[in-house]
């Protein structure tokens, strides 16, 4: 049989993700019109002000809050990413442990895994139709190479205590009966993760905390944080906390040009897969699925029976600049394809519906953060590397416990606090971080091609990024 043809370029480029395909885009709320007093004001739309006004209303109703959104609540990431609510931790557990020890870290790792269940029972109570399945998530390993670096690994995530305990290593005919992947080795999996619609997620939040009166307001770009105030260019909103929650788009704020560096990351989806492809793939569960390559993907099988699909591809854009349109660059589409096409044979040549890109926040020591300060009100969190729909809803628990003056456990986690350097100055930062790709790019090949062990490339790039 003749291999099939590389699927042609996607028949929608950008317009926010293919997640707002089936429901459309949300009816707009009303800008900002004029001058503010609230108690909280949350900047930016997405998962962590959501949730944040969300978990703060529960516990002081009467509290004054209001989120201020440039574009729609959901228009970033939150309503851009693969759909994994995953505990993945946000960043380094060795960073963490070496900061504040080994328990706190291990504290913050079963803080993630409670979250996954605390997102699934909060869609639940709220009747928020995201699509959610907990499944779990599968780390697959293809290739020797990739199946090395798996076994390596695995020991630390059982053995030194990061509480992976109910980790599972899956040979190849165990993954088989899952799903059948070219050339996989075997697979870890972990039960701490759920498969979502991410913008029916954001878009049922939204509405969930309007209707506990919260005001949002759409439209409406803050141009300056500063201790009570936030400044919009259509008025001013004062409050005694105001809590930046802008994630990638960080960098455009005033004096945060370095804070975190905006990083894309590109999707694609393909059309709805005919029943003998989904029975030669095999996939019959809702796991979510990566692969243990340098440059790295993800996946989900949608509920609709598409394949959505993930990875960087131009990673960095000089001076922190970011593409709002979220249009995917054509070589990009056409690598995200030949992935799809190498994993799951059975789907290669599948239309590609849906071609989109979004930018999320990574701090230069890889590695998420909460922040507060009583005396001036001043809050922020975020730089979640790639794993923010789980580490959005942490985040908002422990900034309503900081807003509100608690010391609790979720206070007392190794993140909260965390102060980290900024990002080199250009050229510095577009120079490292495009040829930190490259390397792992050409890592990859090199892998692929027979090295027979992780290259050195990945090593020395792995070593000068600080990951």
């Amino acid at each position: 049989m003749s291999p099939a043809p590389p699927a042609g370029p996607a028949r929608t480029n950008g317009h926010v993700s293919h997640w707002y395909a089936a429901d459309g885009l949300p009816a707009p709320r009303p800008a900002l019109d004029g001058d503010l007093e609230v108690d909280v004001a949350l900047v930016g739309g997405g998962y962590t002000a959501l949730w944040t006004a969300y978990y703060l209303k529960k516990a002081e109703p009467a509290l004054r809050i209001a989120v201020l959104e440039k574009e729609f609540a959901g228009f970033g990431a939150s309503g851009r990413n693969g759909g994994w609510l995953t505990a993945a931790l946000p960043g380094q557990f060795r960073r963490y442990a070496a900061a504040h020890g080994r328990p706190a870290a291990v504290a913050m790792q079963r803080a993630m895994f409670a979250t996954v269940d605390e997102v699934v029972a909060v869609a639940a109570e709220e009747g928020i139709e995201a699509d959610v399945r907990k499944d779990g998530e599968l780390h697959v390993a293809v290739g020797a190479v990739q199946e090395q670096r798996m076994l390596a690994h695995l020991p630390e995530l059982r053995e030194e205590g990061w509480g992976e305990e109910d980790m599972l290593r899956l040979g190849p005919g165990e993954l088989a009966d899952r799903v059948r992947v070219a050339d996989a080795r075997g697979a870890l999996w972990t039960p701490h993760c759920a498969r979502i619609h991410p913008a029916r997620l954001v878009r049922g939040l939204a509405a969930t905390v309007e209707g506990l009166g919260v005001t949002v307001h759409e439209g409406t770009e803050v141009l300056d944080i500063r201790p009570g105030a936030a400044v919009c260019r259509g008025g001013t909103v004062r409050a005694r906390h105001v809590v930046r929650a802008t994630e990638g788009f960080t960098a455009g704020l005033r004096g945060q040009r370095r804070t975190w560096v905006p990083m894309n990351s590109s999707m694609i989806v393909t059309a709805p897969l005919d029943r003998a492809v989904w029975d030669e793939i095999g996939w019959r569960g809702a796991e979510v699925l990566g692969d243990g390559a340098h440059a790295y993907c993800y996946a989900q099988r949608t509920a609709d029976d598409r394949i959505a699909i993930g990875g960087r591809g131009v990673p960095y854009r000089f001076g922190s600049h970011v593409d709002s349109r979220g249009e995917t660059h054509a070589s990009t589409q056409r690598q995200l394809a030949e992935l799809l096409g190498r994993l799951f044979p059975a789907a290669a040549g599948t239309p590609i519906d849906h071609a989109w890109s979004g930018v999320l926040g990574v701090p230069r020591d890889w590695c998420a953060t909460v922040q507060y300060d009583p005396a001036t009100g001043l809050g922020a969190a975020g730089g979640y590397v790639g794993h923010g729909v789980a580490t959005a809803n942490l985040a908002g628990r422990t900034l309503r416990d900081l807003v509100l003056g608690r010391d609790t456990e979720l206070t007392r986690l190794p993140w909260v606090g965390r102060k980290v350097r900024g990002w080199e100055p250009e050229p510095l930062r577009w120079l490292g971080i495009r040829g930190l790709y490259v390397a792992y790019r050409a890592a990859d090949r090199r892998e692929s091609g027979g090295l027979g062990r992780t290259s050195l490339i990945a090593r020395a790039a792995d070593l000068l990024s600080g990951r």
